[in-house]
């Protein structure tokens, strides 16, 4: 009976989205989806590259996407040359790849797509804040703007960090802090003022790292802020709106309540569900700068055996292009 019951409701909620997706009479936009997949990792002393991106795209995400009623282009795959593999270091290979991934997300936006990026881990927003940023008609970068959702603060600079991690950095070479050379060859330049950055559910910081963002202009938001769609959140994406001419959305999947990242490393309990985030992104795309999002460490292979972290990736992913779909007609 219990499976009857479920296949049921399968068969309801795919008539659902297939009505949605389908009918020449609905208000839902058309929005055309480009995902890249980048999967360099930056760290020292581990491969170059992961699986976790090629894992998140494996288990029908362009399918889903596609009956929700987006147009989804084939993946593509940020790869080095075989020259640019023999430049030697693990830093300089993540910042070598992140130009390349900024070409292709510059390109991407510019052919009327959204980008998403399935990110091996929190290094890869140098990428897509760089392609954002040189995304204009002209020679001119754009201003850009970014809402990061992490359980970290990535605000860590080589003098503060205890772990070591680059992963616990790329907001502060984002930001200009830190590492300059990484962040001029992934071509992003001018750095992203503080000011253009919100952060949301971080709780577990480094002590001077939280030193760093107490005198930045970074604005935090809280779990509340999420599972209410506050007005705080709606005040940040208004401001952030102002500010600048672009905005980019991260979220690493540590962000989330532990039980749907069961194999995550770095874990912190108090996070939102992803059924909570997706209903919180859905809110933040419909403002009209929002122009990509990007997924980053999501548990794959024997961390995921259950599969319950690529669905809550999933439910983002969907949550965004959702917020999108709902934006007024031009």
């Amino acid at each position: 009976m219990k499976n009857r019951l479920a296949a049921l409701i399968a068969c309801l909620l795919f008539v659902l989205v297939g009505a949605s997706a389908h009918n020449p009479d609905s208000d839902v936009k058309t929005v055309r989806v480009a995902l890249i997949k980048m999967p360099y990792v930056g760290e020292r002393n581990v491969p170059d590259t992961s699986r976790g991106p090629d894992y998140l795209e494996e288990g029908g995400i362009r399918k889903l996407l596609e009956q929700q009623g987006a147009q989804v282009k084939p993946p593509d795959t940020v790869a080095l040359t075989a020259e640019e593999e023999k430049m030697y270091g693990s830093w300089n290979h993540l910042a070598l790849a992140s130009g390349d991934l900024a070409k292709m997300v510059s390109e991407e936006r510019r052919n009327g797509y959204l980008p998403i990026g399935l990110l091996a881990n929190c290094n890869g927003l140098l990428g897509m804040l760089s392609g954002l940023q040189h995304s204009g008609p002209s020679g001119k970068p754009l201003r850009v703007g970014m809402v990061f959702i992490d359980a970290h603060g990535d605000f860590n600079t080589p003098e503060t960090t205890l772990s070591g991690m680059l992963g616990g950095m790329p907001v502060a070479i984002a930001a200009g802090q830190c590492l300059t050379r990484m962040r001029l060859k992934a071509g992003l330049e001018p750095a992203i003022p503080t000011r253009h950055i919100v952060e949301m559910c971080v709780r577990d910081t480094d002590p001077l790292e939280q030193e760093l963002l107490d005198r930045s202009e970074i604005q935090q938001l809280t779990l509340e802020d999420v599972r209410t769609r506050s007005a705080n959140l709606h005040r940040e994406m208004k401001r952030l709106s102002e500010l600048t001419d672009v905005i980019y959305i991260h979220v690493d999947m540590d962000g989330l309540d532990p039980r749907e990242v069961p194999g995550h490393p770095l874990t912190v309990p108090g996070g939102p569900t992803s059924a909570e985030l997706a209903a919180a992104l859905t809110e933040m795309f419909k403002y009209d700068k929002v122009a990509a999002f990007g997924v980053a460490s999501t548990p794959f292979d024997e961390r995921d055996k259950t599969g319950i972290s690529r669905q809550a990736a999933y439910n983002l992913i969907l949550g965004a292009v959702k917020g999108v779909q709902q934006r007024s007609k031009p």
